[in-house]
């Protein structure tokens, strides 16, 4: 079993991709399987997991920086080295609890803006790992929320377009910038 993926966790002035906003068609697109798992992949991982902590992230999907791909990156310690971040390939949601929790969320595609919005608080997700190793992870919290999270943008859904309080959204939206018309509302 090989070690995991290293990066430093630090910012650089030159990140290795441009991550793409709100109104960009690109991250309404739904990102293809990944069917190899092999060493361009890891490289687009440490590209990825980068382009993340030059950007402050604690998440980051790979279509949010143009890669049509089902691949996501996950770090919720960005200031420790050694508490490796989380990397899942192909990840698919199989459980999800039915309760519900509401919680602030935001989106390096969409900077500056933080509303809430309702989650299942608990879930089991399968995946690949950087090794092609088929993994099953149980999560709960802010590891949960931010799972949910990158593997919407693996769909085209991005955390706006599940804000329920239209009113505060259309606030924030226009505070920042952004077009209200770059919302798709989902159910659910």
């Amino acid at each position: 079993m090989s070690a995991t993926l290293s990066v430093e966790k630090e910012k650089v002035k030159k990140p290795p991709f441009k991550i793409h906003v709100l109104g960009d068609r690109v991250l309404r697109q739904p990102a293809k399987r990944i069917s190899q798992v092999n060493d361009s992949i890891r490289q687009t991982v440490r590209d990825m997991l980068q382009t993340m902590y030059s950007a402050d992230g604690i998440g980051l999907a790979a279509p949010q920086v143009g890669i049509n791909k089902q691949l996501l990156v996950i770090d919720l310690h960005p200031d420790e080295a050694a508490n490796p971040p989380l990397i899942m390939i192909n990840p698919v949601i199989r459980e999800a609890s039915p309760l519900l929790e509401l919680g602030q969320e935001g989106c390096l595609s969409i900077p500056g803006v933080f509303l809430d919005v309702k989650r299942p608080e608990m879930i089991e997700v399968s995946y690949k790992d950087e090794w092609g190793r088929p993994q099953l992870l149980y999560a709960s919290g802010l590891l949960c929320r931010a799972i949910q999270h990158e593997i919407d943008h693996l769909t085209g859904v991005m955390f706006v377009d599940r804000v329920e309080n239209k009113l505060l959204l259309n606030q924030e939206l226009s505070e920042h910038g952004f077009s209200r018309n770059a919302v798709r509302p989902v159910a659910g």
